[in-house]
This record gives structure tokens, sequence and C-alpha cells, in this order.
């Protein structure tokens, strides 16, 4: 499922027009990006999940086209974890 389908699913199901699911779309990743990247919080979805930030160390890579063993730094990197109705939805 992509960005369109998505948008329309929601409007059909939340009986609204599909310029209105796309800015409640909109606003919910629009809020998740800032709360993590500016804030550095966690998003909790109780039952769905939680989005958050967590730290990468710094490592060693290598170069695929080389060979070459190069440092990759430190850095941040979203993360998303299942809740549990999310799940069991699954299963």
């Amino acid at each position: 499922m992509n960005k369109t389908e998505l948008i329309a699913v929601i409007a059909n199901r939340a009986d609204v027009t599909q310029k209105v699911a796309e800015g409640v779309l909109r606003a919910f990743t629009d809020t998740v990006s800032e709360t993590l990247g500016r804030r550095g919080e966690k998003v909790v979805v109780t039952g769905f999940g939680t989005f958050e930030v967590r730290d990468r160390a710094q490592r060693v890579g290598k170069n695929p086209r080389t060979g070459e063993l190069i440092t990759v730094p430190a850095q941040k990197s979203p993360a998303f974890r299942a809740g549990k109705l999310l799940k069991e939805a699954v299963k």
C-alpha cells in the first residue's frame, strides 16, 4: 500500500474527504518527525507502537567497490517498535 492508497482508505473509513485525510496523515507524520528530530522524545501510540531515536555507534565498514575499510561515523537513527495489538493483528 502506498501513501495515496492509504489516504483513500483513511478517507473511506473515517467518512471524510481525501483532502482531509491527507491533511491528518501529514499532520501525524510531521508531528512524529518533529518530536523525534528536534526534541529527541519518544512517540507512543498505545497498542500500535513506539517511534523513537536510537544512537548508532561508530563502526568500521567496507567500501563494496574497492574493499577499502572506512570508518562510519556515529549517528542517530529513527526506529519503530510494534505494540502488542499490532503484533497480534499480524499473527
